[in-house]
């Protein structure tokens, strides 16, 4: 196994996005009910042609059911090749209808793998850095809604099961963030404790049932994002 440079802070990021409205792939996997195991994409040269896709289906489904099915979307779908069961399916995207994919890859990550889950759309890509992360999820978080991010894997951690949790501070309360980074630089979490309850509330120059209050709910919301 190659090592990891020292200095190497990429992520691996997972996100999923609940049924997008605009994502044929998605769309086209709800109508069959079958996974897509995977989906591509061609740039044409010509920025005014349209992109062409193809997706992957999975299913047992005859040829005739599934067809049928897709039929009914928006976009146009053609077969292009069947194996077993797998059906490859191509259709064409106008070039001025954002994707997904493409919200992501606008900041410099590109998108290492596409598939769907039950209708939702399944992506995974690698961030340089935390900070870039959380501007991408914010765009997507900004244009489409259900997005959720499931895994996220720093560059060289080999633990089983190790990974890292994105957790948007934002949730907080500015009062909430207060009273936690407060805690925290006094030793509040600290084992022995650099400073107990009271000790925060007087620099905090709050009660003392205050101060555990705004605590108590940031410590729910900061779980929640965790454990979730």
């Amino acid at each position: 196994m190659i090592p990891s440079e020292p200095g190497v802070t990429g992520i691996r990021a997972e996100v999923t996005v609940e049924s997008p409205p605009d994502c044929p792939a998605a769309q086209a996997s709800a109508a069959a009910d079958a996974p897509a195991a995977s989906v591509t994409k061609s740039a044409p040269t010509d920025p005014e042609a349209p992109a062409t896709e193809e997706i992957v289906l999975e299913t047992d489904a005859s040829a005739a059911s599934i067809d049928e099915s897709l039929a009914a979307l928006d976009s146009e779908f053609s077969a292009v090749f069947s194996y077993g069961d797998e059906r490859v399916y191509r259709f064409e995207r106008e070039r001025d209808r954002l994707c997904f994919c493409e919200a992501v890859e606008a900041f410099g990550c590109p998108v290492r793998n596409v598939h769907t889950r039950e209708g939702n759309l399944v992506i995974s890509f690698h961030a340089p850095d935390i900070d870039t992360l959380r501007r991408v999820i914010s765009r997507l978080d900004e244009r489409w809604s259900g997005v959720s991010v499931h895994r996220l894997v720093r560059s060289g951690d080999d633990r089983d099961g190790a990974d890292l949790v994105l957790v948007d501070r934002s949730d907080l309360t500015e009062r909430q963030r207060e009273v936690i980074e407060t805690a925290h630089e006094l030793g509040y979490f600290e084992h022995p404790k650099g400073a107990n309850a009271g000790d925060v509330a007087a620099e905090l120059d709050i009660a003392l049932s205050t101060f555990s209050e705004h605590l108590a709910a940031a410590q729910r919301k900061l779980l929640a994002a965790i454990l979730a």
